[in-house]
């Protein structure tokens, strides 16, 4: 590894549509800057734990506990390329391709697209590794706090939320922002820039 590579850690839940956004924006990123991403798993689910949420939400955070296990089995099993990797599969399944979150074929189908062996489907279904589950999400979450969602960066020594964009930027235009979110949150004392959002995730 070059001594000038930049390392990001990004913690993301696979059903959250802003996370699959800034996470495509992280590989673009990687192809215009000396950056590498390295991902992590966070949890909807144990994040919204114990709030009074509407049943709509809560139906679908019980429906996100197969993929937050299947990346974990994956990442135990495959290592970080293998959770690159199938993230990027069930991701394009759940965002773009509207597949449904949290079922099982959507799941296997992935798997099997990456090359990683199935039943780790049924064991994400039978929640085997909650735990990992959780210790991944309070290594990520704790340092940044719990008033905040997915995603969540670690640069520059700190943790952050965000960012949350849409569409993600390309090219020259993906490495400019990354200039600007490292700049910020190597600035001691910076906590939050926000906007009121106007469009949904597009996926292009």
């Amino acid at each position: 590894m070059s001594e000038d590579l930049q390392i990001v850690d990004f913690w993301f839940d696979p059903l959250c549509p802003w996370a699959w956004m800034a996470s495509r924006w992280m590989l673009e990123v990687e192809t215009v800057r000396p950056v590498r991403t390295v991902f992590h798993v966070m949890s909807l689910s144990v994040l919204n734990e114990g709030r009074d949420l509407d049943e709509g939400y809560k139906r679908l955070l019980e429906k996100g506990w197969i993929g937050v296990n299947a990346a974990i089995g994956v990442e135990l099993a495959a290592g970080q390329e293998g959770l690159r990797a199938f993230y990027t599969a069930l991701g394009t399944r759940y965002h773009p391709g509207g597949e449904p979150v949290g079922d099982i074929e959507v799941v296997r189908a992935a798997l099997r697209e990456c090359g990683l062996d199935e039943s780790i489907a049924d064991r994400a279904a039978a929640r085997q590794w909650d735990e990992q589950v959780r210790a991944s999400h309070h290594e990520g979450m704790d340092p940044v706090g719990y008033d905040v969602g997915t995603p969540v960066i670690h640069l520059n020594g700190k943790a952050m939320f965000g960012p949350v964009i849409s569409p993600a930027p390309k090219g020259e235009a993906a490495g400019d922002l990354f200039d600007g979110v490292s700049k910020v949150t190597a600035a001691d004392g910076f906590f939050e820039l926000k906007r009121s959002r106007d469009r949904d995730p597009i996926f292009d």
